[in-house]
């Protein structure tokens, strides 16, 4: 498993990767091995003595740099600098989705992420308009990045076993994002959209636009949420945008 990720990540010589999670350090070792430069972000302080232990015996341990602090509380200004960075991690699932779309959003310098999810979190990701899985998240991340399911990984392959399923998503950030769209807009008006799946945007979203601006944009008033793609939702956002502005 850990050559499948490390191959899929595309980690090569000189890379700069953040490591969430490293655990152990079976894939560390990995990474290093690939001619990566790792730091790693580890929050469990019990771990650490085995890990340095297993990294300190690599013949590049001197490209490996350990943190151990919460991946929510560290300071990224010094760590990252003005490298571009690869994320590889197996994120703890209650906090995967949201610290993914975080990173995402306020951390430009992480420019690919190869990333273990549960496989629910994985799907709505990286869904498209029109799917039962598609929803706030899948329209925030397609917004930075464009996303696709790269594996499988089978719960054997962890003790104790999981009661879920995992897979391996792969993002890449877009080189540019979308033009004159405010993210706070748009979080807005997903966030209401999806809100209330269920209504016509019309409904779902008459604190924000009214039906005559949803069609100056050409589009329906009476499409749901799940029907609208990114730049639909851009188009929307641009709309609530220009109206808050302008009292």
């Amino acid at each position: 498993m850990v050559d499948k990720i490390v191959r899929l990540s595309g980690v090569t010589e000189g890379d700069h990767v953040l490591e969430i999670g490293p655990g152990l350090g079976s894939l560390t070792v990995g990474l290093l091995d690939a001619g990566a430069t790792v730091c790693a972000i580890e929050i469990d302080k019990y771990l650490v003595p085995a890990l340095e232990e297993t990294i300190g015996q690599h013949q590049s341990s001197d490209k490996f740099t350990l943190y151990n602090k919460d991946v929510r509380e560290v300071d990224w200004e010094p760590i990252l600098g003005d490298f571009a960075w690869s994320v590889v991690a197996n994120l703890p699932y209650n906090i995967a989705t949201p610290l993914i779309l975080d990173f995402l959003a306020d951390r430009p310098e992480c420019m690919n992420f190869l990333v273990m999810v549960q496989r629910e979190a994985g799907e709505r990701l990286v869904a498209e308009p029109g799917s039962k899985t598609y929803g706030i998240p899948s329209v925030l991340a397609s917004y930075w990045a464009t996303g696709r399911i790269v594996g499988s990984v089978k719960a054997e392959l962890f003790y104790p076993k999981p009661k879920v399923e995992s897979v391996l998503v792969e993002l890449t950030r877009r080189p540019d994002t979308i033009p004159d769209c405010d993210f706070k807009d748009l979080q807005n008006v997903v966030k209401a959209g999806f809100g209330q799946r269920r209504k016509m945007i019309r409904r779902s979203l008459a604190a924000l636009v009214t039906p005559t601006e949803i069609e100056s944009a050409d589009i329906a008033p009476t499409q749901r949420a799940e029907q609208l793609d990114l730049t639909q939702w851009v188009a929307l956002a641009q709309l609530a945008g220009n109206k808050q502005d302008n009292g």
